[in-house]
This record gives structure tokens, C-alpha cells and sequence, in this order.
């Protein structure tokens, strides 16, 4: 990528660090609209992490043939991570011809009682991250609230809204008794999911007080799917573990349905010809 190289010898020349990197191409970006594809490569965005599911789901949507695609957020909260999948799907949509459409779930009212230690009491509380409704509706341009417990506004979600097929779910319900019933959106129709979702989980990377372990929490909520379903899997990414230093790297799983009727299509492009012809890999 042309734009990609200018910036990156310019920092070089200068010793930039990575950080200072992108301040700048921010400060640039009031001036001039950069491509997205270079602002999720250079996470440069102000949520790097929603910038690379969100992308990297429209592209695999458009080569298993999508004219569309939904992304869910579990847990809304103030709405920030919803204000911004607006913004930047809009730009994604004009990139690449892609409808997307985004379903935000939460209670509204905060955080529940949480029901054991699963639930990280000694972390979170009753009424923790409230919204304030009306006014994150002023703010919202086409993003849908979907306001109660998961357990059960997942039922009828699906009936009330036709989602196109889900390409990205963003975690952030906090407690194992809210992410495990959260799953249970995965237990609908195929037709309603790329046969891979980019999924990102808010609580499961923290400092010595969360003390987030696979024995409680989002990550528990993992384990346990994973033990229950024998085709259907959420899995830790080994692309970014290797290639990116970014804390979000281990917050990033992919959930594969390997009985998806689209499973198998094959979305090899321009990247697959190179390999073959280069690394003469057969």
C-alpha cells in the first residue's frame, strides 16, 4: 500500500515511535479521508480492535457473496463502541459495497446481581455501567438497541429483525452467567451467520485486580461452549498472537460452525496466487 510506505519511511526517517505514528496519521485524517484498510493495518483508529473485526468481517462477507452483513455488541453500556461501529462501518460500507447493519444488547438498568463467584464479584457490582437511554438514542444513526436480559431477547430476535448474516460479535457483558446465556444467539439458523465470526471479548486481558482466569468470567463462558458443542467452536486467533504486539491481540477469537453449509467455499484471492507463485507452496 503506496500511503502505507510514505508514512511508515517517514517515521522511520524521523525514529517516530508507533504511538506518535498514529497521532499523526489522525491529526491527517481531519484533512484528508485515509482508505480503511490502511487505518485498521496501522490500528489507527480510536478502537484499533473494533477496526479490524469490523473490516476483516465486511471483506469475508463480500467474498462468501454477502450483499450484507450484521454486527452485535453485547453490552452497550454509554454507547461508545456502538457510536463508533456506526462511524467506521459507514466507511466500510462505501469501500466495499457492503451493507452492514449493528444490534446492540443490554439491559439498560446496569449490570444484574451477579449470581456467584463465576461472575467475578469481587470485581464487578449490581448497577455497574447504566445507561442513559434516551440520550444514546439521540446519538445513534441507525443502530438498533435491543434492551433486556440477553437470556431473553436473544428468543426473538432473530423473528422480530431478519438480521442479514452476523460477521463480527463484540463481548462485553462482563459476568460468565451473562456471556454463556449470550451464546445461546448461536443456536439460530445458520443462514443467519458468515460460517466465520470475528469475535471480541472485552474482559478476559486486565491488570493484577481483575485476575481474569478460565475459571470464571468471559472465559469460562468460552471453555464451556467449546465443551458443548462438537462443530461448533469459539477459538483463540493465531494470526494476530504472531504478528501483532497490539494488548488486544489475545481478545480477538474466531467463532467456526464446521457443518456451515458455506464452510468450504473457497474465498482464496490475490493473497492465495501469491503464496503459490512466490513461496511455491503446492
Amino acid at each position: 500500500m503506496i500511503i502505507y510506505k510514505i508514512f511508515e519511511k517517514i517515521c522511520n526517517g524521523f525514529g517516530l515511535s508507533p504511538i506518535f505514528f498514529r497521532q499523526i496519521i489522525r491529526q491527517f485524517e481531519k484533512f484528508i479521508e485515509l482508505p480503511v484498510e490502511f487505518l485498521v493495518k496501522t490500528n489507527s483508529t480510536e478502537r484499533p480492535n473494533y477496526a479490524y473485526c469490523l473490516y476483516h468481517a465486511a471483506v469475508l462477507a463480500k467474498r462468501l457473496g454477502h450483499n450484507s452483513m450484521s454486527v452485535i455488541e453485547f453490552g452497550v453500556a454509554g454507547g461508545n463502541g456502538l457510536i463508533f461501529i456506526e462511524k467506521f462501518s459507514k466507511r466500510i460500507e462505501k469501500k466495499l459495497n457492503l451493507k452492514i447493519e449493528i444490534y446492540g444488547f443490554d439491559l439498560g438498568a446496569g449490570l444484574n446481581k451477579p449470581e456467584n463467584y463465576k461472575d467475578l464479584m469481587y470485581w464487578f457490582k449490581e448497577g455497574f455501567y447504566k445507561m442513559d437511554i434516551e440520550k444514546l438514542k439521540v446519538k445513534l444513526k441507525k443502530a438498533k438497541l435491543i434492551l433486556g436480559n440477553v437470556n431473553n431477547t436473544i428468543g426473538s430476535f432473530f423473528e422480530k429483525y431478519k438480521p442479514s448474516p452476523i460477521g463480527v460479535i463484540f463481548h462485553d457483558l462482563d459476568y460468565y452467567s451473562s456471556t454463556i446465556n449470550s451464546f445461546k444467539i448461536f443456536d439460530a439458523n445458520e443462514k443467519y451467520f458468515l460460517p466465520r465470526i470475528f469475535n471480541y471479548f472485552d474482559d478476559i486481558v486486565g491488570t493484577e485486580f481483575e485476575m481474569y482466569n478460565n475459571c470464571s468470567g468471559e472465559l469460562l463462558a468460552i471453555e464451556n461452549f467449546n465443551k458443548k458443542n462438537d462443530y461448533k467452536k469459539i477459538l483463540l486467533n493465531n494470526n494476530l498472537i504472531a504478528s501483532s504486539n497490539e494488548q488486544w491481540k489475545s481478545q480477538i477469537y474466531y467463532y467456526h460452525n464446521f457443518k456451515h453449509k458455506d464452510y468450504n467455499k473457497y474465498i482464496g484471492g490475490y493473497e492465495q496466487e501469491f503464496l503459490n507463485k512466490h513461496l511455491m507452496i503446492k
